[in-house]
């Protein structure tokens, strides 16, 4: 068995290092809560904004006028799906506190000398998303959380969530920070959950033999979505898979950051809404026809390129300068080496593979989920979303209605249960022979694409989705009995694939649930879009070893 050398106990939990979770954390104590925080990586450069940002969706009272301005924008943006209605104003009238804050502690909300508004724009329409320079948030977060006290336990992956009958007890996690592991036990009065996007759950689109080449952070697995999956908390939305774009092969977000114009091989503008670089908008077609990409490349008529020729070359350094801000080093540092300038050279743009984003844990207007004391923040929101400025602006909003639960009696982790997940994953360690976590994760990938997959030109099926349950289950009884791992970091990836199937299953229910076609989730055998469901979200969820669905209406 592999040793438990860690016990901690605390008011609040956090679970995840990244943009929501160190904002969980740095609220719950600055309210007087005890606060540790376990990542998987290191916080100073975790999660997808692990090197930085350069736009935050938020209003301005100043800039925008009335709160309604940036909530019409807001619900007519790549942002619209999957959204309550209280959450989303609970958002943006919390945001410009968030902005002046981290103005406040060093991260520049204002490059320009002022509040700043460019990209993810309509020509003549209000600009919600805020340029700033994020190159050095996650240090500054960092800084932030260890002067109020937090304890950041690093390369600390968690791998489960206890609850009693009054709720969420604590969590066990894994010490990867050498070659052997140990786990670590922390009681808490309440947790929050951020570990955020999810990757390589389907087949990595422009090269499917790298796993590893994702737009988002390829570890961000939503460990904490299956965890709270397998306690009972309720999941929402999971069948809406989204599919983001950006270079073709070499994956990166970042493309409002681009000013240029998509063009079809011919010289002419793929969208409607600009013919030449914009700076100040960007060109929003892929925002609105996010299929472009796809579509001209099966339809023969791509590919489709990212033209910035007819930028100035204040634009182009402009450009550069927020791809810095951005965290798109590597991009720079790629075509500097290989001789690309975006002034000249038209760059090849594609749709990459589908993940869950806003896809996930279900919360009420403080963050909080139907487990009492467990909370969420960040893009496993299922029922908000708003990227990088809602991950901030809910991690504070969480972490202090956690804060709250300091003055409740810690529960037990019940010790049955933590026994036996910790047989369970020692096994995998202790494991002489069998298979590596990468065959788990692609068999886990070439299921969910073959049988699951989302628009545009793929579909859904109840027979499809069915064989595909069918099909995880087989693969679950494999790695219950075969996956194994040589050192704490192999056995640190065999619980993600863990964590993955889950969330496969969780989709799979969720789409052969939801019997309609409705943006990227498309059925051959329910062609239409019903529109009793226009304002439905789908819950999933565990009782004991039953999944449950159940529709409700979305919140306005």
């Amino acid at each position: 068995m592999i040793p438990l050398n860690q016990q901690h106990e605390a008011d609040v939990a956090v679970i995840g290092g990244g943009i929501a979770g160190l904002m969980a954390a740095i609220a719950a104590a600055d309210k007087g809560a005890s606060v540790v925080l376990l990542d998987k990586a290191n916080t100073k450069r975790s999660g997808a904004g692990a090197t930085g940002n350069d736009h935050f969706l938020c209003w301005i009272p100043e800039k925008h006028g009335d709160i309604s301005v940036v909530y019409n924008e807001f619900m007519d943006s790549q942002n619209a799906t999957s959204n309550d209605t209280p959450l989303v104003m609970r958002f943006l009238e919390t945001s410009p506190k968030i902005v002046n804050m981290w103005n406040d502690w060093g991260i520049n909300m204002k490059p320009t000398g002022d509040y700043h508004f460019e990209g993810h724009a309509y020509p003549g329409r209000p600009r919600i998303f805020l340029k700033y320079d994020g190159h050095n948030q996650k240090a500054v977060l960092t800084e932030q959380a260890k002067k109020r006290g937090v304890k950041i336990l690093n390369h600390a992956p968690v791998l489960e969530m206890f609850r009693d009958a009054e709720g969420v007890t604590g969590v066990l996690a894994l010490d990867a920070s050498g070659d052997e592991p140990s786990f670590i036990t922390v009681k808490a009065k309440a947790v929050v959950a951020a570990t955020g996007y999810v990757s390589r759950l389907f087949t990595t689109d422009p090269t499917p033999s790298q796993m590893f080449n994702t737009n988002m952070c390829p570890s961000g697995t939503g460990d904490s979505i299956a965890q709270a999956w397998r306690i009972g908390t309720y999941l929402v939305n999971m069948e809406k898979t989204y599919r983001h774009a950006g270079p073709r092969f070499l994956a990166r977000c970042g493309k409002a950051t681009w000013i240029g114009v998509y063009r079809y091989p011919d010289g002419r503008p793929v969208g409607p809404f600009i013919t030449k670089p914009n700076v100040e908008t960007g060109d929003m077609t892929s925002d609105v026809w996010s299929s472009a990409f796809t579509d001209l490349k099966l339809s023969g008529r791509g590919p489709a390129y990212m033209d910035c020729s007819g930028a100035s070359k204040e634009d182009l350094e402009h450009m550069r300068w927020a791809m810095k801000c951005e965290g798109l080093t590597a991009l720079l540092d790629y075509m500097d080496k290989e001789g690309i300038d975006p002034g000249k050279h038209a760059v090849e743009f594609g749709q990459y593979e589908a993940n869950l984003v806003t896809n996930g844990i279900e919360i009420d207007i403080n963050g909080e989920s139907n487990v009492r004391g467990l909370f969420a923040a960040g893009d496993m929101m299922g029922n908000i979303s708003g990227d990088i400025g809602a991950a901030a602006v809910y991690g504070w909003i969480a972490g202090h209605h956690a804060a709250d639960y300091r003055t409740r009696a810690l529960g037990d982790i019940s010790q049955e249960s933590a026994e036996e997940r910790m047989a369970f994953y020692s096994s995998i360690y202790e494991r002489k022979v069998g298979a590596s976590w990468q065959e788990a994760n692609f068999a886990l990938q070439q299921i969910m694409t073959e049988y699951a997959d989302c628009g545009p030109h793929r579909v859904r099926s109840d027979t499809m989705l069915t064989a595909g349950i069918k099909y995880l289950g087989d693969l679950r009884k494999k790695i219950e009995t075969q996956l194994y791992a040589t050192d704490a970091h192999e056995l640190m990836r065999a619980a993600e694939v863990v964590n993955l199937l889950d969330l496969g299953e969780a989709l799979m229910i969720s789409a052969r649930e939801r019997k309609e076609s409705r943006g990227r989730h498309i059925r051959s055998d329910y062609t239409f879009t019903n529109p009793l469901l226009r304002d439905k979200f789908l819950r999933v969820w565990k009782e004991g070893d039953e999944v449950k669905t159940a529709w409700r209406d979305r919140l306005i």
